[in-house]
């Protein structure tokens, strides 16, 4: 790495902050984001750090600002968290095929008949993760239409046609995914992804005082997939670097497969509907999130900014907190290019 290039692009990020208040609820609230008639905030908040973050290039850490131990929310980065608890559903023949509808595997009384009105029961399991769904219905005292952000009024297309980013479907696929591992999420990613990965003990996943279910006698909180109306993943960068190499790693630490090299393909191709959009990870498909980087990076990305950029092409993972969103392009272009080339192709053999 360039280190003059490499401290340019730290102090790029610790200048441009985010506009993000640091009293979290206090910005929401004084934003369109929790207005209406189902704006409350009904999840757990908390005050927000300075900027922060790291940069790994070939597992090593290159770069390093801020608190880097601070745990924050992360808001809609927890999508790419939850999807992950999707993969090891997959992984585990706990979900048969993605196609399936998701109606199929859930049970009168534990999820089953938010599927039943006959728009929804076609709805498959590819659908809930690509955010392509169209569900229609309430959940969490949240509905569908509290989040439609193409539209209130719009008529609802036929599931699968028609791309949106919707919270209230995205916390449908939580409980779906809650009632198919039969415990609660945060248990699922702890046992078979962050404690393997050597993450700390201090991240939180949270959901909102009104998803809390009953599975096998035990209350359990069915947890969101972002912070919008609260909740959702709070977490340091250091962990969030190492997410972010597991799928650098295509799903291996060390010499476990944590998950399937199938799944992280899955998770980063693009959706028909929506090039720029995975399973819950957004993708550079045609250069068209940045312009001046690799086709097949991909991110995780929260409001905030927080973001998880990972670039295969050189072996680079980027974690970067309250940066302006505006700016987190540029950012990540001069990563890129402190990136130093050999001159001679065949300059690096036998190292």
């Amino acid at each position: 790495m360039d280190s003059a290039a490499l401290s340019a692009a730290v102090d790029f990020a610790v200048r441009n902050e985010s506009p993000f208040g640091h009293d979290l609820r206090a910005y929401l609230e004084d934003r369109l984001l929790t207005t209406g008639p189902h704006g409350e905030i009904v999840g757990p908040m908390k005050d927000r750090g300075d900027p922060n973050g790291l940069i790994l290039r070939d597992g090593y850490i290159v770069a390093e600002w801020g608190d880097t131990d601070r745990v924050d929310m992360t808001f809609s980065i927890t999508k790419s968290y939850l999807s992950t608890t999707g993969g090891l559903a997959w992984d585990a023949g706990l979900i048969r095929d993605l196609e399936d509808p998701v109606v199929d595997y859930l049970r009168p009384g534990e999820g089953r008949e938010l599927f039943e009105p006959s728009r929804n029961t076609s709805i498959t399991w590819h659908h809930l993760f690509t955010q392509t769904s169209e569900w229609e219905g309430t959940l969490w005292e949240k509905p569908d239409v509290a989040d439609r952000r193409r539209g209130q009024d719009r008529e609802l297309a036929k599931p699968g046609t028609f791309w949106e980013y919707n919270d209230v479907r995205v916390n449908l696929a939580a409980y779906g995914l809650l009632r198919v591992h039969g415990r609660s999420l945060p248990e699922v990613l702890r046992d078979l992804v962050m404690d393997p990965i050597g993450a700390s003990d201090g991240w939180q996943w949270h959901g909102y005082r009104t998803s809390w279910v009953s599975v096998d006698g035990r209350r359990v909180q069915s947890v969101s997939g972002g912070g919008h109306w609260g909740g959702g993943m709070w977490i340091n960068s250091r962990d969030q670097a190492r997410f972010g190499y597991l799928f650098l790693r295509r799903g291996r630490w060390g010499d476990e497969q944590i998950l399937s090299e199938e799944w992280i393909r899955l998770a980063t191709t693009p959706s028909p509907v929506e090039p720029t959009y995975g399973y819950m990870w957004w993708l550079n498909t045609d250069h068209r999130m940045w312009e001046n980087l690799p086709d097949a990076s991909f991110a995780a990305l929260g409001a905030g900014t927080n973001a998880i950029w990972i670039d295969p092409e050189d072996d680079l993972v980027v974690v970067v907190r309250w940066i302006d969103r505006e700016m987190l392009g540029d950012f990540l272009t001069m990563v890129k290019r402190a990136v130093e080339k050999p001159a001679d192709p065949t300059a690096l053999e036998g190292r």
